[in-house]
C-alpha cells in the first residue's frame, strides 16, 4: 500500500517532470495541443537521425532534401489548425 508521502513525492516529480518536458502535457493541456507536440517530436527526431530520415526517403522513393524539407514544413501545424478558443465562439468570432 503506498503511504501518503510516497504519493507526494510521485506527484512532485510528475510536476517536475511536466514543468521539464513540455511535450508531457499537464491536466489542463487539450488534446489539440498533446497530439501537436507528439507530432512535432516525431518530425524532430526523424528529421535528428539521418539514418531513419534516409530510411523514409527511400521508402517513399523521394531525395533526403525533399522529404527533410517537408518533415520541417510539416512541423508548424502537425494537428492542423488549432481550435476555435472559447472567447472566439462567444464573441461569434469577430475580432474588432
Amino acid at each position: 500500500m503506498m503511504r501518503l508521502a510516497d504519493k507526494l513525492r510521485t506527484q512532485q516529480e510528475l510536476e517536475r517532470l511536466q514543468a521539464k518536458y513540455i511535450g508531457t502535457g499537464h491536466p489542463d493541456t487539450t488534446s489539440w495541443e498533446w497530439k501537436t507536440n507528439i507530432n512535432r517530436d516525431t518530425y524532430s527526431s526523424i528529421v535528428g537521425h539521418p539514418p531513419l530520415l534516409s530510411y523514409i526517403a527511400l521508402a517513399s522513393n523521394e531525395p533526403v532534401t525533399k522529404v527533410r524539407a517537408e518533415m520541417i514544413r510539416k512541423m508548424i501545424q502537425p494537428a492542423g489548425p488549432p481550435p476555435a478558443r472559447e472567447e472566439d465562439t462567444i464573441m461569434g468570432g469577430h475580432q474588432s
